[in-house]
Formats: C-alpha cells, sequence, structure tokens
C-alpha cells in the first residue's frame, strides 16, 4: 500500500510574474504523482519544463490537473510514470496580470 504525501505548494504573486520564463519556485524534491497547477490571476499564463518551450497553458482563473498515476503500474515498477526528482518549472504570462498568484501543488508516495 502506497501512503499519499502532498508536498509544500509552490506560488509566485501576479507580481513577479513577467513575460520572459522565470523558475516557480525550488525543483521538486520528490517524483510527483498528481501535480495541479492553479491560477487565480487575470491573464492566461504559460509554463516550461525546460525555460524555454511554452509546454502548459493555464488560462485566467482555472486551473490544470495531471494525474499521471491514473492506470499507471505499482509503486514498486520501474515504469512508473510521475514528473521526475529535481524537475524545474517555469513560468511566464501571456498578458500582464493586475492581481492573483499561481500555485502548484504536487502529490507523491510516501517514502519517494
Amino acid at each position: 500500500m502506497s501512503i499519499v504525501r502532498f508536498d509544500a505548494i509552490i506560488s509566485v504573486s501576479y507580481s513577479s510574474i513577467t513575460n520572459s520564463y522565470a523558475a516557480l519556485g525550488s525543483a521538486t524534491q520528490h517524483p510527483w504523482r498528481i501535480i495541479r497547477i492553479i491560477n487565480t490571476t487575470d491573464a492566461s499564463m504559460l509554463l516550461s519544463f525546460n525555460g524555454s518551450t511554452d509546454n502548459v497553458i493555464v488560462p485566467s482563473n482555472s486551473f490544470v490537473l495531471y494525474d499521471f498515476a491514473t492506470n499507471a503500474a505499482p509503486v514498486n515498477d520501474l515504469d512508473s510514470f510521475v514528473l521526475g526528482i529535481n524537475t524545474q518549472i517555469y513560468i511566464k504570462y501571456v498578458s500582464a496580470p493586475t492581481g492573483g498568484a499561481v500555485y502548484v501543488e504536487g502529490l507523491y508516495a510516501k517514502g519517494e
């Protein structure tokens, strides 16, 4: 049996987001099985996992959820589908926001 652990929330205020990619918090310290990105700003946000490629868009006042563990192999299987350790997330805006923040939540299995 795997026990779920919640990682610390990563957040950034609208005033710290620019039109160039910047690191969003620190890199992941655990292999995340689920990630939720919440955008409470009034502007769409782009996220990147390499600092230059647009990978994910999160429209204003919305969220996206990626459940990598759905229908995945067992925890001890080397083929488990996760967001790897030391993954850095980057963020930039599509148009300048005037309020709100962006939050990233991650879940992993105990012992990982």
